[in-house]
């Protein structure tokens, strides 16, 4: 068992409306390492000046922590393999539309690893593989009821 501790902090600013919903959504998350986000609503749920688009949103934080969790159980799944990886990118994307019950929710995030190997790669065949079982392996991917699609370049 593991614990994760993330620390989000956010305080009403002097002259805002709370009531009327005229207060800043704008607050730090922090972690264990003494790392600090900032972070705000996304400008797609909360109106400006109420967020920030130069801030990090939860939407963004989920499809990060999905890509990035798909990554580095590929990476290892890929080096079990026998194969080297030299660099991966994913550019992930998240849809955010109302579900089948008429709630607001990411329903899809999509993975687009590009992938550069050293020395031998994997066929298209292997290279479906490994992300499926990488896709399996995922603790977040375990974790959520988002669906995830791997589409590799």
């Amino acid at each position: 068992m593991a614990t994760y501790v993330a620390t989000i902090d956010w305080k009403l600013g002097e002259g805002e409306d709370f009531a009327k919903g005229r207060y800043s959504r704008v607050h730090t998350v922090s972690f264990d390492a003494g790392i600090t986000l900032r972070a705000s609503a996304s400008p797609h749920v909360v109106p400006k000046p109420w967020s920030a688009e130069d801030a990090v949103d939860p939407e963004e934080l989920l499809v990060a922590a999905l890509s990035n969790c798909h990554m580095l159980t590929f990476l290892d799944i890929a080096r079990r393999a026998g194969f080297v990886i030299g660099g991966y990118r994913d550019e992930a994307q998240g849809i955010m539309e109302k579900t089948a019950e008429g709630r607001m929710a990411l329903t899809v995030v999509t993975l687009r690893p590009q992938i550069s190997w050293i020395g031998a790669a994997p066929d298209p065949a292997a290279l479906t593989g490994l992300h499926h079982q990488a896709h399996e392996a995922c603790f977040i991917a375990n974790s959520v009821r988002t669906r995830v699609e791997v589409e590799p370049a």
